[in-house]
């Protein structure tokens, strides 16, 4: 299976397991007299929006590469995870505030049977987390990664509705708004999954190296190559699920203009063979023991 249909299956798994969840969240929240349920109800409505922005852009990331976009679409990834951090961020606003002014106003103690509703839904968002969050990490997707933590998020304000549930059933009379702070700090745990998704993101964005391992495996990779004599610089960058990479090859200084290019060529193409999220190699020869003198 290539991964563009890895990707884009998997979101629309995250789609129709979020819209399935927000239905039972907000009807077991209403019927069960649960503020935290419904909050959580929210935080999974925002995550349909957020996965349909991941379904789009995963979409647009893989299109040709034209005249004007010669290194792909693939940088669209980072900017659709800032638009799902924004839709985490609204979630977690709306949350707090809405906990925020139920804890000053008396209501009942949610049902009990609600915590078996909420068991459930926090072993399936943790299922799902760990599923997409593989995708992600197979398809290099900082889109999917960032769908990923909105299923962990979920099942974070589900494990903060559990326990702020539990504790205002067992404490009994008086101790009714702990649903309510247990959905106020599910919004702070929101926010936080917010700065871990929005980091990586904006690394790429930025061309930051950060593929160590990767610039390790093109080395070993390209002293296979007959005529390598070995590498110099290696710069590595991320466009949506590919890895482009500028390389300094060290070999012959007494090969030909042709030979020289020739290898280039075909060091490149054994590496985009050998790793095949490679995307594009730039191949700059420098002859060994070569020394630049400045006029």
């Amino acid at each position: 299976m290539s991964q563009k249909k890895t990707a884009i299956q998997t979101v629309y798994f995250s789609i129709a397991g979020s819209f399935g969840l927000a239905l039972a969240k907000g009807i077991t929240g209403v019927l069960g007299n649960s503020f935290a349920l419904i909050a959580d109800a929210i935080e999974s409505t925002s995550d349909v929006f957020s996965s349909v922005l991941v379904l789009l852009g995963l979409k647009y990331a893989h299109r040709d590469a034209d005249d004007n976009h010669p290194y792909g679409h693939g940088r669209i990834e980072p900017l659709v995870t800032f638009a799902v951090v924004a839709f985490l961020v609204v979630s977690a606003a709306i949350i707090a505030h809405e906990a925020v002014q139920n804890i000053g106003t008396p209501h009942e103690l949610p049902a009990s049977w609600t915590l078996w509703i909420l068991g459930i839904i926090i072993g399936w968002k943790e299922i799902s987390y760990q599923w997409v969050m593989r995708r992600g990490k197979e398809t290099h997707s900082s889109a999917l990664k960032a769908d990923a933590w909105h299923h962990r998020s979920d099942a974070i304000t589900s494990v903060a509705a559990f326990a702020g549930i539990a504790i205002a059933n067992v404490m009994g009379e008086g101790w009714e708004a702990a649903d309510d702070w247990a959905a106020l700090l599910a919004a702070v745990a929101i926010l936080y999954n917010c700065y871990r998704i929005f980091r990586p993101a904006l690394g790429e964005l930025m061309d930051e190296q950060v593929y160590d391992d990767l610039v390790d495996e093109i080395r070993l990779v390209a002293d296979t190559v007959p005529g390598v004599l070995g590498t110099e610089k290696c710069y590595v960058r991320k466009s949506g699920m590919f890895f482009y990479v500028d390389l300094h090859a060290i070999v012959d200084g007494e090969l030909t203009v042709s030979e020289g290019h020739f290898l280039a060529h075909t060091l490149s193409d054994t590496l985009k063979e050998k790793i095949p999220n490679i995307g594009n190699v730039l191949v700059h020869v420098e002859p060994k023991d070569y020394t630049r003198v400045d006029f």
